[in-house]
C-alpha cells in the first residue's frame, strides 16, 4: 500500500462563512463595534428613580406640590418619584444642582417665581434660568394673601395702609428672604400705597409663620396653604387676597386690587424643568404624565383644599411664562432697589 500523501492527511476545507478563519484584531474590533451599538440602544424612561429637587425648604406650597405630584408619578411612570429638598440661596443652591445634572429626565426642579427673580436680584447666577432648562409644565398658580396678627389693628387693606402711614416704623412683615415673592409682593404694595414697613426675612414659610402666629412680626403676604388653619382658628386675620382673583376657600375675601390698590396682582406659580438638553420624547412623555396627574379629581381636590390651583399647561406655553414674568419681577427689583442677603 502506498503510503498517504501530505494531502490526504489534512481534513478536507469545509466551506462556508462559518469557517472563515479571521484575524484576532478583525475579531476584536467586530466585538467593540457590537458593544458599542448595544451601549447606544436606547433605555426605556424612567430606568431608575426620579428625583424632583425643590429648592426651597419643606413646608411651603411649592413642597406640597411637588409631595402630591410626586405620589402621583411613581404610580404612573412605575418608577419611584422622591422629593429632594436643596434649599439655600434664594432657591439657587438646588437650582444650580439641577443645571448641573445629566439631562436624561431622572433629576427634574420643582421651580416657582422666584425661579425668573434670581437674575434681577443677583449681579450673576451660576445658571442661566432660561438657557440652562427646558421647560415641562407649568402646574399650579398658589393663592397668596395679606394677612395679620390680630394685635394689629386693622381688618381692611385701607385700613392697613392708613396704619401704615400713621407708624410709618411701627409695622413689620415678613418673608421667605431677600427677593422672594413674599418680599417682592410686599414692595409692590408698599410702591402702590406708598407707605414703608419694616421687612424681617426668615427662611422659608415653615420659620415665618410661627413668627407671625407668635406676633414677632406684624403682617405677611404669602402662600395661602400654610396661614388658613390659623386664618380658621382666629390666630390670624386675612386681609386680602393677593392674587389677581379670590378663591373659593375665603369667598367673602376680596383681592388687593378690589380693596384699595386697582391693578395690584401677585402672580405666583409652580412648574417643573428638566435640564438643558433633555430628550423631546422625555419631555413629552413628562409633560402628559404630569398633566394627568395633576388633571386626576383626588389631586385637584387636595390641592384646590391648599389654596392651589391647577393649571397644567404646554412646555410652549410654560416658556412664555418665564420670559414674561422675568421682565415683569426685573422692573420691580429695579423700582425698589433690592438688594440679595
Amino acid at each position: 500500500m502506498e503510503p498517504l500523501s501530505e494531502e490526504t492527511k489534512r481534513p478536507a476545507k469545509r466551506e462556508g462563512w462559518l469557517h472563515l478563519r479571521l484575524p484576532p484584531s478583525a475579531f476584536l474590533l467586530g466585538c467593540a463595534l457590537a458593544v458599542g451599538a448595544a451601549a447606544q440602544t436606547p433605555q426605556p424612561y424612567p430606568s431608575r428613580p426620579v428625583r424632583i429637587v425643590v429648592p426651597l425648604p419643606p413646608g411651603g406650597s411649592n413642597d406640597l406640590l411637588a409631595r402630591i405630584v410626586a405620589e402621583r408619578l411613581h404610580a404612573r411612570l412605575g418608577q419611584p418619584a422622591l422629593v429632594d429638598n436643596r434649599p439655600g440661596g434664594n432657591g439657587n443652591i438646588g437650582t444650580e444642582f439641577v443645571a448641573r445634572s445629566a439631562p436624561d429626565g431622572h433629576t427634574l426642579l420643582m421651580a416657582n417665581t422666584s425661579h425668573v427673580i434670581n437674575p434681577s436680584l443677583f449681579g450673576k447666577l451660576p445658571y442661566d434660568p432660561i438657557r440652562d432648562f427646558a421647560p415641562i409644565a407649568q402646574m399650579s398658580a398658589v393663592h397668596f394673601a395679606l394677612v395679620v396678627h390680630p394685635s394689629v389693628p386693622a381688618r381692611s387693606v385701607k385700613e392697613f395702609i392708613a396704619l401704615a402711614r400713621r407708624r410709618p416704623d411701627g409695622l413689620t412683615y415678613a418673608s421667605a428672604g431677600n427677593g422672594s415673592p413674599h418680599h417682592l409682593a410686599m414692595e409692590l404694595l408698599q410702591s402702590m400705597a406708598k407707605v414703608e414697613m419694616m421687612h424681617v426675612p426668615y427662611k422659608g414659610a415653615g420659620q415665618f409663620v410661627p413668627a407671625l402666629v407668635a406676633g414677632e412680626v406684624s403682617s405677611v403676604i404669602g402662600a395661602i396653604n400654610s396661614l388658613l388653619p390659623h386664618i380658621r382658628t382666629g390666630r390670624l386675620h386675612v386681609l386680602a387676597m393677593a392674587g389677581a382673583r379670590r378663591t373659593s376657600l375665603l369667598p367673602g375675601v376680596p383681592t388687593i386690587g378690589e380693596a384699595a390698590l386697582p391693578g395690584f396682582a401677585l402672580d405666583n406659580w409652580g412648574g417643573m424643568l428638566a435640564p438643558a438638553g433633555t430628550p423631546p420624547a422625555i419631555i413629552e412623555r413628562l409633560n402628559a404624565e404630569i398633566v394627568a396627574a395633576l388633571r386626576a379629581p383626588e389631586t385637584r381636590k387636595k390641592l384646590v383644599s391648599q389654596g392651589i390651583d391647577v393649571t397644567p399647561s404646554t412646555p410652549g406655553d410654560f416658556q412664555k411664562t418665564l420670559t414674561s414674568h422675568m421682565s415683569k419681577w426685573a422692573r420691580v427689583i429695579e423700582a425698589a432697589r433690592i438688594q440679595p442677603d
